[in-house]
């Protein structure tokens, strides 16, 4: 069923809020810089009105017309709001250094007659904006909220909603001093800037640049979708009445006779760039976002340059539980780059092309899994492996597909009972989720097919967090095989310990290996890792000990 989702025009009145309205906006309200009145209509300080909308008038008018400037009317701005938190020491020069220095002077004149008016207007517009987006999202149970620890649920907002709590990001207007408190993440631009001044490097100025591009991007035309955030959990106990798979165990990975799912693998390319419909590895901090408004520069901070609707996220999702994933569907990609780490450089505009989804959203998927940090040899630990495992599994799993997930069970328990050949049960998967895919349309219950994403993912939880390649990308294949996902596309970025995977994937795929047997013979090999016995990476323990061309029992 499609949801429309209509904007009423600015002066119509909003009718009252219901109690579960009232609960959403009372968990956001201390961490937005707007104010509550009667009737619980929100709306700026009459002092922000003022500013704001002489800042709409021009530079001519406010004289806000370079960076230091700009600084101080945001230092005013905040006095209005009463946040007395300290901004980043360097704030105010970092602004300036950009604006009046590092942007070209064209292109400064440019942001301040014809930007910051807009951002201006988006800003006092933005009460209207929240009004708007509790009365269209009451129905779902979509609205803007804390979306604390263990609480599964989703947030939809609009584009335009989205560029407006930006800007409040970028003149640093969300209160911060209780957000610690919620294990919520930064979200103001002052240590974004501050930076620039306090150590400079190219690639922090090149990601203000792409942050300064999504600005300009949408002053110029406003995007009409919706994008949308989601906590997946994976419940730490079973109850009989829920409808969602709840946290495995070590003997449900033992047991399983899941197939593995296709594996493709790409020494280059980039995971943004995957061509077909796939959910997107978010390589994440527990903190979503990790470092993106600090120094980090790396995947997860790239990806939130590129794609800066991201950085919404930040406002309201608290620190991920190892039970936990977040997902967000149809971020905009506004900038091109190259580069990587220190080398990363913002290379122009990027028009997104992909298309629009029932809800307004872009498709594109995108899931964040945050990996061990620096986990040494504790990540061959049964309760590490089984935490990264589920880590994965989380985020790979779409819990609305409960019921058809459990009738694959039910299936292969009945192909078991039987004793059916093992070749009625494809290594790819294809027998199962068929006789799913049959079972549900007898139901009425065809599955979606924009949701039947395969996984585009590399390195996750190695580079800078430190973990073990070869597990890693074993530990992938099986979540996604689990998950029923109809593949696993995975991105090397040439990572020389990971030159044998396609073999070794192809050799496990010729063995007809399901889930549970490559499951255990991980175990055996990360049980010989800790006792000393090998010092091998798990491929070079796996492969020569093992007749090229006969079926080999795993290890149970």
């Amino acid at each position: 069923m499609k949801i429309f989702l209509s904007f009423l025009p600015c002066g119509a009145k909003i009718r009252k809020m219901n109690m579960e309205e009232r609960a959403k906006l009372d968990s956001i309200l201390p961490y937005l810089p707007l104010v509550i009145g009667s009737s619980w209509r929100l709306f700026w300080p009459s002092k922000v009105v003022e500013a704001l909308e002489a800042m709409a008038s021009g530079p001519d008018y406010s004289r806000v017309n370079c960076g230091e400037v700009l600084f101080i009317a945001i230092s005013d701005m905040r006095a209005s709001v009463s946040l007395r938190e300290p901004l980043a020491p360097f704030a105010p020069q970092g602004y300036a250094l950009f604006f009046d220095e590092l942007m070209s002077g064209a292109d400064s004149t440019k942001w301040f007659a014809e930007v910051i008016p807009k951002l201006a207007n988006l800003l006092l517009r933005l009460p209207s904006l929240v009004d708007f987006h509790y009365q269209n999202t009451q129905t779902y149970g979509y609205g803007l909220r804390i979306l604390g620890p263990q609480q599964p649920g989703i947030v939809l907002l609009s584009q335009e909603l989205i560029g407006a709590l930006l800007a409040c990001s970028l003149f640093c207007l969300f209160p911060v001093a209780n957000r610690g408190l919620k294990d919520l993440p930064t979200i103001n631009f002052d240590k974004l800037f501050a930076s620039l001044n306090d150590s400079y490097s190219e690639n922090q100025e090149n990601k203000v640049r792409c942050i300064v591009h999504y600005f300009q991007r949408i002053c110029s035309q406003m995007p009409a979708g919706f994008v949308s955030f989601e906590r997946k959990v994976l419940p730490l106990e079973h109850h009989p009445e829920q409808l969602c798979v709840s946290y495995p165990n070590a003997d449900f990975w033992t047991k399983s006779t899941i197939p593995l799912c296709p594996f493709q693998v790409h020494s280059s390319g980039l995971i943004e760039d995957h061509s077909t419909g796939a959910l997107e590895v978010d390589f994440a901090n527990k903190y979503l976002g990790g470092g993106a408004l600090n120094r980090g520069c790396v995947q997860e901070e790239i990806r939130f340059m590129i794609n800066p609707e991201l950085i919404a996220g930040m406002l309201f999702l608290p620190s991920m539980a190892e039970n936990e994933a977040i997902e967000i569907v149809g971020a905009e990609r506004f900038s091109d780059y190259m580069g990587y780490a220190s080398s990363f450089r913002f290379s122009g505009d990027y028009v997104d092309k992909r298309s629009i989804d029932f809800l307004g959203r872009r498709k594109t998927r995108i899931v964040a899994i945050d990996a061990l940090c620096s986990p040494r040899m504790k990540q061959y630990q049964l309760k590490y492996l089984l935490r990264e495992t589920n880590k994965a599994f989380c985020g790979f799993l779409d819990q609305s597909k409960y019921r058809q997930y459990m009738r694959l069970f039910k299936i292969m328990d009945t192909v078991q009972l039987n004793e059916a050949p093992s070749t009625s049960i494809e290594t790819n998967g294809g027998s199962m989720t068929e006789e799913v895919r049959k079972s549900d349309e007898k139901d009425g219950q065809s599955m979606d097919p924009e949701n039947c994403s395969g996984i585009a993912t590399g390195n996750w939880g190695c580079g800078a967090f430190g973990g073990d390649p070869e597990l890693k990308a074993i530990i992938q294949w099986l979540a996604a095989s689990q998950a029923l996902r109809p593949f696993i596309t995975y991105y090397t970025f040439g990572l020389e310990a990971l030159q044998s995977l396609d073999e070794v994937n192809k050799w496990i795929i010729l063995h007809k290996w399901n889930v549970g047997d490559l499951w255990n013979m991980l175990i055996e090999y990360s049980s010989q890792k800790l006792r000393g016995e090998t010092n091998l990476g798990f491929f070079a323990w796996l492969l020569p000990s093992l007749p090229p061309c006969e079926a080999v029992e795993p290890a149970k």
